[in-house]
């Protein structure tokens, strides 16, 4: 018997393939498998950010409308089997280690073929499948997009509804460097006759969208344009919020933070209403109790009110002048500090520049991570910071001597906020047990 960690030691070892757009090696492997992906009830949701956020308001409304859901969601912040959840409730050690017994000597046997053996997220995505279709039966599962669409492990699905949440400058080196190719990335997650659901703002990536969504001959529903959300009020830990859609209002309120999450719960809103062409039936009272129950881990999470401290995952240009938007709209007038760390690979210029230019005190760190950019490369990209060589050192100094009515946020990297985040909650609590 295969133990936990080695099955997970065999998935990462995956890694050294590296990324490998393409279906054929992914479409070879579901069918050895029994082409699982065929019998599970799906929507599919790519963007370049909002996805998990949109990901965890639909799931709780669902589940408050009593429907179990699976989510297939990357990456992950605490634990490895946080990307498999059925109903919020991560996949167990012994459900994934049985997955990967089945699913490994197929992806070995493929090593000699003219596709070649599966990468890391082509395992993973089988597994994914494997499990909604034969270990659990949600009623519907959430598929997120890994990288692009078009080519993405994931897009062998016919699922209900696409969702396409944002589209901006991130992964360039995959998706072309302009809004355009990758909105055309993105776009193809579009199915002949399935209804997509867009958040996307920029012109010229819209159109792109328009033009997919019009040659599948799938409907098309734009936020701003058949359904809208207007902001009413910045709540002291979240939003509220008024959804119209052809002449009907809603009011809302959500725990997560920013108008960018109120984009996302609106087009999380129209896709409930989509679901109920294919039976699911979510009323606004499932819709209300689903969006004040939501909460994605390291997207604007306040994880102390003394010293007042918040995560946030702004891991690219567009999640940088959302963290940005959020300052102006609810620190003003208050001092604000950033921790943030970042991985060479990224677009960074067009990050740490507005970030600087919207906090008092700019710190760039850097964490254990094979990609990570140092925190002298960051400041130089900057034209100013402070340097701090060990991120532990500083939330040590900074937990026990806050200084009064100042902000810290904590940005950058998804993995350098997975790393952060346990060692910052027990810093807070030895800090309060020995006052």
């Amino acid at each position: 018997m295969m133990q936990y960690e080695d099955a997970v030691s065999w998935i990462h070892s995956r890694l050294r393939l590296g990324i490998k757009p393409g279906l054929q090696r992914m479409e070879e492997l579901l069918e050895k498998l029994g082409n699982p992906h065929q019998t599970i009830r799906t929507v599919h949701i790519g963007g370049t950010n909002g996805k998990g956020s949109t990901v965890t308001f639909l799931r709780n409304m669902l589940q408050e409308a009593g429907y179990t859901v699976g989510t297939f969601t990357s990456p992950y912040f605490e634990r490895f089997n946080e990307r498999i959840s059925m109903n919020g409730v991560p996949i167990s050690d012994e459900a994934l280690t049985s997955l990967v017994e089945r699913v490994k000597p197929i992806a070995e046997e493929m090593e000699d073929s003219e596709w070649g053996g599966p990468s890391e997220f082509e395992v993973i995505t089988a597994m994914n499948f494997l499990y909604f279709a034969e270990y659990e039966t949600p009623d519907i599962v959430l598929e997120e997009v890994g990288l692009g669409g078009r080519l993405d492990s994931t897009n062998v699905i016919t699922p209900l509804v696409s969702v396409i949440t944002s589209i901006g400058m991130d992964h360039m080196q995959f998706l072309g460097n302009s809004l355009e190719d990758i909105a055309f990335e993105k776009a193809g997650i579009i199915k002949a006759g399935v209804p997509v659901v867009s958040g996307v703002s920029q012109p010229e990536a819209a159109a792109v969208i328009s033009e997919q969504a019009e040659q599948k001959d799938s409907q098309l529903h734009v936020l701003g344009e058949g359904f809208s959300a207007v902001s009413m009020e910045h709540l002291p830990d979240g939003e509220r919020f008024r959804y119209e859609e052809g002449g009907a209002t809603e009011s809302f309120d959500m725990t997560m933070i920013g108008m960018h999450q109120v984009r996302n719960a609106a087009v999380s809103i129209k896709v409930a209403g989509l679901l109920g062409e294919h039976g699911f039936r979510i009323d606004p009272g499932h819709v209300k109790r689903g969006l004040l129950k939501a909460y994605w881990p390291g997207r604007m999470e306040k994880v102390s009110d003394t010293p007042l401290i918040f995560l946030d995952g702004a891991h690219n240009p567009e999640g940088v002048a959302a963290l940005v938007s959020t300052i102006q709209e609810r620190f003003r007038g208050r001092r604000v500090s950033s921790l943030f760390a970042a991985l060479k690979d990224k677009d960074l210029k067009p990050m740490i520049e507005p970030l600087k230019t919207a906090v008092d005190h700019l710190v760039l760190t850097q964490f254990d991570f094979p990609r990570a950019a140092s925190g002298s490369e960051l400041r130089e990209l900057a034209g100013g910071g402070t340097v701090e060589g060990d991120w532990k050192q500083f939330v040590d100094e900074y937990v026990a001597a806050p200084k009064e009515g100042e902000v810290l946020l904590i940005t950058g990297s998804l993995y350098f906020l997975s790393e952060v985040k346990p060692y910052l909650l027990k810093k807070l609590e030895n800090n309060r047990i020995n006052k």
